[in-house]
C-alpha cells in the first residue's frame, strides 16, 4: 500500500489548512498564510465570507438536491440576475469550468446543425489557451502536455497563434462553428489579448456567420475590475463559459448565451445531474450580492492598480528574479527569470501563496476583498521571497 489512497495526479505541497478568514489561511499548526492564489481564482470574496456562510447554512437546512426534473427557484433567480448584468438572455448551470466550456461547444455545434449546416462543427482556439481537462476541452486547448497519453485528439478543434488575424482567417472556413478565446490567458501566463483583436474577432464572426465564445472561467466575476473581462473591449460574445469566482469556493459553473445561440438547446440535447442545485444557486446569488454591490468593482480596479504598481516596484528592485508584471485588476502575474517553481516555493516559505502558470509566470490572484494593507503585506512577503532567492543565487555563484 502507498502512503495515500488518492490518485497521484497532483503535485501537492505538504501544507494542510484548518480554516480561513478573508485573505488568510491557517494551517493545522497555526501558520498564517496570505492567500494570493484564491484556490486558483476561486475564492472571489475570500474565505468564509459571512454572507456566503450564512446563506449556505440556511439553504443546507432546507434543501440540497432535487435535480433539474423540477424548477429550482434560486436557479431562476440567479439566471435572471446574470442575464440582467450581462449580454446574455439565457443561462445553463453546471458544476465546473470544463463543463461550462463543454456546454458552450455543444451549443455552438448544435446551433449550426439546426440551421442545416452539420458540417460546421469546428471550434477555432488559440495557442497557449487552457479550457479544461475533459477530452473535448484538452483538444480545445491544444497543449501537447495535456493531450499526451489520452489517445487521438478529439476532432473539430483548430489552433492558431494568438493575435494573428491572418493565420486565423486562413483556418476559418465552411467547417467553422465558433471561435473561442480567453480575454486573458490565465494558465497560459497572464497574457492579455489586446482589445483591438477581440473587436476584430467580433467582426469576423459577424461577417462569417459563426459564433464567438468567451472563456471567462478565470477572468470573470469581477477579477479584472469589470464583471467580465470582455467588457473592457466594449463587445459581447454569443456564448460565455464561467465558473470559479461565481461560486466563491462552492463548485459551480454556467454557460451564458444570447437567445439565438441558446435556441437549439431543447429538452434532451444536454443535461447535468448536479448542475444548478439549490446549494450552489444560493451561494451564487450570495456572491452576486457582494460583487454587484455599489462600489465593489470600482474598488477592485483601484486595488488592482495599486497592487500592480507595487509589483512593478518589486520587479525593478529584483532584476535577477523578475522580468515584468502582467495583467489587470486583481488578475496579475510576475514573469520570473528564475524557475517559477523556485519563486512559488520561496513565497510559500514567506507565508504567502501564489499559483504557477505557463511562460514561467507566478499568478497573483487574491480574493477581491483584499485590503490595501494586505496588499502591502503581500508585497513585503514577495520581497522576502525574492531576497531569499537572490541569496541562494549568490551562494551558488560562490560555490561555482
Amino acid at each position: 500500500m502507498s502512503a495515500t489512497a488518492l490518485f497521484a495526479n497532483y503535485a501537492r505541497s505538504s501544507l494542510e489548512f484548518d480554516h480561513g478568514e478573508g485573505v488568510w489561511l491557517v494551517t493545522n499548526d497555526g501558520r498564517r498564510f496570505l492567500d494570493c492564489g484564491s484556490g486558483i481564482a476561486v475564492n472571489s470574496v475570500g474565505h468564509c465570507h459571512p454572507h456566503l456562510v450564512k446563506t449556505l447554512k440556511n439553504q443546507a437546512e432546507k434543501l440540497w438536491h432535487v435535480s433539474n426534473l423540477h424548477k429550482v427557484p434560486d436557479q431562476e433567480r440567479l439566471g435572471r440576475r446574470l442575464a440582467e448584468a450581462t449580454f446574455a438572455d439565457k443561462v445553463m448551470f453546471c458544476n465546473s469550468g470544463a463543463e461550462a466550456m463543454e456546454a458552450a461547444i455543444k451549443t455552438a455545434r448544435r446551433y449550426h446543425y439546426d440551421r442545416g449546416e452539420p458540417e460546421r462543427f469546428h471550434i477555432v482556439t488559440f495557442e497557449g489557451a487552457f479550457h479544461g481537462r475533459t477530452i473535448a476541452t484538452i483538444a480545445a486547448g491544444g497543449q501537447a502536455k495535456y493531450l499526451e497519453g489520452f489517445g487521438p485528439k478529439a476532432p473539430g478543434f483548430d489552433q492558431v497563434p494568438p493575435c494573428d488575424m491572418e493565420a486565423l482567417k486562413k483556418v476559418v472556413g465552411p467547417q467553422t462553428a465558433a471561435i473561442a478565446i480567453e480575454p486573458i490567458q490565465g494558465e497560459g501566463g497572464i497574457r492579455e489579448i489586446p482589445v483591438d483583436f477581440l473587436r476584430q474577432l467580433r467582426k469576423l464572426c459577424d461577417d462569417e456567420g459563426i459564433l464567438l465564445i468567451f472563456d471567462e472561467i478565470q477572468t470573470g466575476v469581477g477579477r479584472t475590475g469589470k464583471l467580465f473581462a470582455h467588457e473592457w473591449a466594449g463587445i459581447t460574445p454569443d456564448l460565455m463559459a464561467i465558473a470559479k469566482g461565481i461560486g466563491g469556493g462552492f463548485p459551480m459553473g454556467a454557460c451564458l448565451a444570447t437567445e439565438e445561440a441558446a435556441a437549439p438547446m431543447v429538452p434532451g440535447t444536454h443535461g447535468t445531474t448536479f448542475g444548478g442545485n439549490p446549494l450552489a444557486m444560493a451561494v451564487g446569488n450570495a456572491v452576486l450580492d457582494v460583487v454587484l454591490a455599489d462600489g465593489f468593482l470600482e474598488g477592485v480596479r483601484s486595488k488592482g492598480l495599486s497592487f500592480k504598481q507595487k509589483l512593478a516596484g518589486l520587479v525593478d528592485s529584483h532584476p535577477k528574479v523578475f522580468a515584468e508584471v502582467r495583467g489587470t485588476g486583481l488578475m496579475l502575474g510576475l514573469k520570473c527569470l528564475v524557475p517559477v517553481g523556485d519563486f512559488v516555493g520561496a513565497a510559500r516559505e514567506a507565508d504567502v501563496l501564489v499559483v504557477p502558470a505557463g511562460d514561467n509566470v507566478a499568478r497573483v490572484m487574491p480574493p477581491l476583498t483584499i485590503s490595501e494593507d494586505e496588499i502591502g503585506e503581500a508585497v513585503a512577503r514577495f520581497e522576502a521571497a525574492a531576497i531569499a532567492i537572490e541569496q541562494t543565487l549568490i551562494a551558488k555563484g560562490a560555490a561555482e
